[in-house]
């Protein structure tokens, strides 16, 4: 159902240590819907990657819930976190986090083998034509461009056919032409998979690929919007910024 929340976050508080302490996350709570393409954005330290990070488990919060399909997470201990990560989530980040001692098909089943899934082969190999790797196989990522290696990486999280989709800059440092390429993708996950995309941006461009942005500033969510386009977004950027 379109309407259902994939991911929740309830009240979410997030500090980091250190001298008086960095609070990240001040309170948040935000709903993502299935089959929904979301942009978060905000200024730098806003609590953008950290409201990520929280929401896809990989950082635990202080306070607050975090659910996933339903499931609570936020206080889920390994390796029962781990587990709930593989069956229902997939990660793209600006760092690609490949291994370059696999080949891009073995980079793209991986999760699936950690996970103990025998691979769905003619789903990836599906995948893997629908984002331009066809007769890629046996390379390595080293080998490959900028944007191909974040087309391995938007393989690998598509393969397992996640219901959601955590993307951190994923366009961050790819050239104009190839990040558009990997935002088609992203929206194609969404309008021909029915995934849900959650994506960390500062572009403004980027977000208008978007169904719907929310805006972060000093740790809490202060505005969203829907049907964005870049100007939009700019002019929000702008207003959340001079707060």
């Amino acid at each position: 159902m379109k309407n259902a929340a994939v991911v929740e976050v309830v009240e979410v508080t997030k500090t980091y240590p250190g001298g008086a302490g960095i609070r990240a996350l001040a309170g948040v709570s935000v709903a993502f819907a299935a089959g929904t393409f979301n942009a978060v954005m905000g200024p730098s330290g806003s609590g953008k990657s950290t409201l990520l990070h929280c929401a896809a488990g990989l950082d635990r919060p202080d306070s607050g819930q975090v659910l996933l399909a339903g499931q609570e997470i936020g206080g889920l201990r390994e390796p029962r976190l781990t587990e709930a990560r593989r069956q229902r989530v997939g990660f793209v980040f600006q760092s690609y986090n490949l291994l370059d001692s696999l080949s891009v098909w073995h980079n793209v089943l991986l999760p699936q083998r950690l996970a103990g899934v025998r691979p769905d082969q003619s789903w990836a190999r599906e995948v893997m034509r629908r984002v331009g790797l066809t007769g890629r196989d046996n390379d390595r990522p080293s080998q490959l461009s900028g944007g191909q290696r974040q087309r391995v990486a938007l393989a690998r999280a598509l393969a397992a056919r996640p219901e959601v989709i955590f993307a951190d800059e994923p366009t961050g440092a790819l050239d104009l032409s190839t990040g558009r390429e990997v935002l088609g993708l992203l929206r194609e996950a969404v309008d021909a998979f029915g995934t849900t995309v959650v994506m960390v941006t500062h572009d403004p461009a980027a977000a208008a690929w978007a169904d719907r942005v929310v805006f972060l500033a000093d740790g809490r969510i202060v505005t969203e919007l829907a049907d964005p386009t870049a100007e939009k977004v700019a002019a929000e950027m702008m207003s959340v910024s001079s707060r």
